[in-house]
């Protein structure tokens, strides 16, 4: 038996995404495994079971594996339990209700004044409404003779079947969005697992008949998901009631109430719609949706953030009065709800669609020009990216190349290392996908809070403060070695560039470009054809802004992390919400330290990069432009508006 401890940094913790891809990759390994929290455990195979846990982000738990391979199956497990970006969401973070609003809403009275509910996916819209208020499923409660159990629980496995085929057919369908299939794929790791199979299979072998059995078995697990103290994890009762409302219709052999086809630009009224319900629909038809029940962490308000559909939930309004709306108005973005509104809150409703639709083709605009501050100045504007899969986002959305490469997801998302050529065909692919423009790949960006299988990191009271970037980099260059020699085979396309994580001194740096011209001499005597890629350093640390013109002589290019330099310069860390207010960019301490490094690579001659969070606010590129930044990296969805910054900006004019 072997077991380590861990702390839970899986961004709003083990909900249903992240706890499917962590039961995938338990269940890789052949060795039991068991999670747990205090004195409560659960098997790590079964993702019903860990979310039952209720492990929220920050919480300490113990990976316990007992088998064959049970070292490197601890190691991967803890390794994705404390990666913040594990199970992210590609359907982007849940809007928050501005301060003051309301956050209980009761049916919206008629005229112009509105009611507040949930806002789950921001914009406004208005239209017809299309109820779904669907019959509620009555047990038969039919007793069963011995002689007819196994046929009973024949049904029950073709049922359960037919259930899962559905939802692997929609996850298919080349509509689907790659957070609509995260969420289909945890949907059918629900149907499979024994939490929930087990259950109704135990009822039916009992003499319960199938309907029963799935309608009761179905209720006891959605109450205790409904009981866990946090709204990702309690969401997830949404989820439970319309899988088992699916299952229990197939076997009743009817069809539920119509969701095939609504008016065009219609709203969606409901009580509540579940995930499963939600991918039936042909959303390009919908404009908004409105329920009186659900929470803006369930996945119904991820794949309507997904799609871009306005939405509402936790509503609060009697299904009464939903039902009675013919015409029913919404804002996602402030939660307001109205009724049937009058003559004149449509009107002002309208102008706001009419607004938001302006903005929305106002910045498609910018996707062909290119960013040029209005005195001239070029500014690359480029993605951030963590996966290949990013790839086609970020080209749609314009973006001149890859300011930031992560690649240590590469490493966590497996149980071994990955070898040289493995890297080299990754790498090779991205340079491919954005020739000519540049592609900056930091290198290996692991430690104590994000280790990986096969790196032994070992506890640290302070990860962040210790065995981290380059410093474990060279101190294994068994890893570090074989990246640096991929990224050199990629670079024969002539536009990768390497970038080097938490430098603190000029010997870091030395060391690896003594490291770099090994790896050049052993492909040259192998006759390997490689590239000669720039090499770059992260300036994220406060000894290295300080050092910016001693470290500006040895590299190609800065690129500023203003994520990590605003956490190590105001010393507050990043993860800890009693802190956040220290935590940010535009603090007096942080932006001089920007300055400091942007003077000195003016000095050198050198272009400089911000890749942080901050690279995307529109309030702080003309500022960060006027310093000296050269270029800009950030999330794909936001690169339109960064563009539009840019080329708004006259860096000859001083700032008011």
């Amino acid at each position: 038996m072997i077991e380590r401890p861990a702390t839970v940094r899986v961004k709003e913790g083990l909900h249903a995404r992240p706890a499917t891809q962590f039961v995938k990759l338990a269940r890789s390994f052949a060795s039991s495994l068991e999670v747990r929290r205090g004195a409560r455990g659960a098997d790590a195979k079964s993702s019903v079971k860990l979310m039952l846990l209720g492990l929220k982000e920050g919480e300490d738990v113990t990976v316990r594996a007992d088998g064959a391979d049970a070292e490197v199956a601890v190691e991967a497990l803890v390794s994705f339990i404390e990666t913040p970006e594990a199970g992210a969401e590609l359907g982007g973070a849940a809007p928050t209700l501005p301060a003051g609003a309301p956050s209980g809403m009761a049916a919206a009275p008629p005229g112009g004044r509105a009611a507040a509910g949930v806002a789950a996916s921001e914009g406004t819209a208005i239209g017809l409404a299309f109820g779904f208020f669907p019959e509620t499923l009555a047990a038969p409660r039919r007793a069963l003779s011995p002689a007819a159990i196994d046929g009973e629980v024949e049904v029950l496995r073709r049922a359960f079947a037919a259930t899962v085929a559905a939802l692997v057919d929609r996850g298919a369908k080349p509509e689907a969005a790659p957070q609509d299939r995260q969420i289909i794929d945890a949907l059918i790791e629900v149907a499979g697992d024994d939490e929930l199979v087990g259950a109704i299979d135990a009822r039916v072998r009992g003499g319960q008949d199938a309907v029963t059995a799935t309608l009761e078995a179905g209720a006891r697990l959605a109450a205790r998901f409904e009981a866990i103290d946090g709204d990702y994890l309690r969401a997830r009762a949404e989820d439970v009631r319309g899988l088992v409302r699916t299952l229990a219709l197939t076997l009743l052999g009817r069809s539920d109430a119509n969701l095939a086809d609504p008016p065009a630009g219609s709203i969606l009224v409901a009580g509540e719609i579940s995930a499963w319900e939600f991918a039936r629909l042909p959303l390009a038809r919908l404009a908004g949706i409105v329920c009186a029940s659900g929470a803006a962490t369930s996945h119904v308000a991820i794949m309507a953030r997904t799609h871009g559909i306005p939405a509402v939930l936790g509503s609060g309004a009697s299904l009464a009065a939903l039902a009675a709306a013919r015409t029913i108005a919404l804002d996602g973005t402030t939660g307001e709800v109205w009724l049937d509104p009058d003559a004149a809150t449509e009107a002002s409703i309208r102008d706001r669609i009419a607004a938001e639709e302006r903005e929305r083709d106002g910045l498609d605009a910018y996707r062909a020009r290119k960013p040029v501050t209005r005195d001239g100045r070029s500014i690359e504007v480029a993605a951030n990216l963590g996966s290949l899969g990013e790839i086609a986002p970020a080209l749609a959305a314009g973006a001149m190349g890859v300011g930031l490469f992560r690649t240590e997801l590469l490493f966590m998302e497996r149980k071994t290392l990955p070898s040289e050529d493995e890297q080299a065909a990754i790498y090779d692919e991205l340079a491919r996908a954005f020739a000519p423009h540049p592609v900056i790949v930091r290198t290996l960006d692991i430690g104590g809070d994000k280790p990986v299988a096969g790196i032994e990191v070992g506890h640290e009271e302070n990860p962040f403060l210790g065995w981290r970037g380059v410093r474990l980099c060279l101190d294994r260059p068994d890893v570090f070695k074989p990246q640096l020699k991929a990224l050199l085979r990629a670079a024969v396309h002539g536009n990768i560039k390497i970038m080097v994580p938490m430098i603190t001194e000029t010997g870091e740096v030395l060391r690896v470009k003594a490291l770099l011209a090994e790896c050049r001499a052993e492909l040259d005597a192998a006759g390997v054809a490689i590239g000669d890629p720039d090499l770059g350093i992260m300036m994220e640390t406060p000894a290295a802004a300080l050092l910016a013109a001693d470290l500006a002589r040895h590299v190609a290019f800065f690129s500023i992390g203003t994520n990590d330099l605003s956490q190590y310069v105001m010393a507050a860390d990043r993860l800890n919400p009693r802190v956040a207010g220290l935590n940010r960019a535009d603090h007096p301490a942080v932006l001089r330290a920007v300055a400091l490094i942007c003077e000195a690579a003016r000095a050198r001659g050198i272009p400089v990069g911000l890749c942080g969070e901050a690279a995307a606010r529109p309030d702080l590129i003309p500022l960060f432009l006027r310093m000296g930044v050269t270029e800009l990296s950030m999330s794909p969805a936001a690169i339109l508006r960064a563009r539009k910054a840019v080329i708004e900006t006259d860096l000859e004019i001083s700032p008011a």
